[in-house]
């Protein structure tokens, strides 16, 4: 029930979509008023064959994302379809994680989307970030408001601005590393959430220092910890290393 209820706004929203694009084309192809050109009956009409599965594609992504703007969210995801990028479009459905007062527009699903959208170069720019935040339905306070916090220029390192993203989402560092992991891990959906070591103490590193209040000792003593893992891992860490009890605490509380 509570799938449908949210499907059903989106649902409407679609139809309004098709219904103005029918229109649109209706009246470009509908001669003036004292016209002489020929009228056109439907049988006349001719639909690209690969139509039907589009707009099936583009319905079902809209309902898996349930995109805050349909119509901004439309515009992007058929301009990033023609243009052979990574669209706007979730994995799978999520569940509303706060209320409308406090909702902030970031999930672990939108994150994920962007890093799909941004991660590729690695260096990005504030433009193309303020534009796949706009195309993601985002408030824009919000971007400049991590903007802002991480000093960020023109220009910066994706990574950083996606870690960062993630604290904000997350509350605290160690919860914030936990996400990092599930959106940058290769496993499958519900495996270990690995990465490699060096990634995540890039990362960590980096969200100790905006915290400012993490000593460099208790990140060694993090690391030192996680090492011992580490080495049996492949080079690889895990949350289930850094969520155990005897793990130094990540963050300073």
């Amino acid at each position: 029930m509570f799938l449908f209820a949210n499907c059903i706004p989106n649902n409407r929203a679609l139809a309004r979509i098709f219904i103005e694009v029918n229109f649109i084309n209706s009246k470009v192809n509908m001669p003036a008023v004292g016209d002489d050109s020929p009228m056109y009956c439907s049988q006349q009409i001719n639909i690209p064959p690969d139509l039907p599965d589009v707009l099936k594609q583009f319905t079902k992504a809209a309902i898996r994302t349930q995109p805050g703007d349909v119509l901004q969210w439309s515009a992007a995801y058929f301009n990033a379809l023609s243009n052979g990028e990574t669209p706007p479009v979730k994995e799978r459905l999520e569940m509303p994680m706060a209320t409308q007062k406090t909702d902030t527009g970031l999930t672990p699903g939108i994150l994920s989307v962007l890093n799909r959208q941004l991660s590729p170069k690695k260096v990005v720019s504030l433009a193309e970030v303020e534009q796949k935040w706009k195309d993601n339905c985002l408030p824009k306070e919000r971007l400049q408001n991590l903007m802002q916090i991480g000093s960020f220029g023109d220009e910066f390192d994706w990574l950083k601005f996606f870690a960062l993203a993630c604290s904000a989402l997350a509350g605290n560092i160690t919860s914030a590393m936990k996400v990092i992991c599930e959106i940058l891990t290769k496993d499958p959906e519900g495996g270990a959430a690995r990465i490699q070591f060096d990634q995540f103490k890039e990362l960590y590193t980096y969200l100790a220092q905006i915290d400012g209040d993490i000593s460099e000792e208790q990140m060694e003593s993090v690391f030192t910890y996680l090492q011992y893992h580490v080495d049996k891992q492949e080079g690889m860490v895990q949350p289930r290393n850094f969520l155990n009890p005897d793990c130094p605490k990540l963050g300073s509380t």
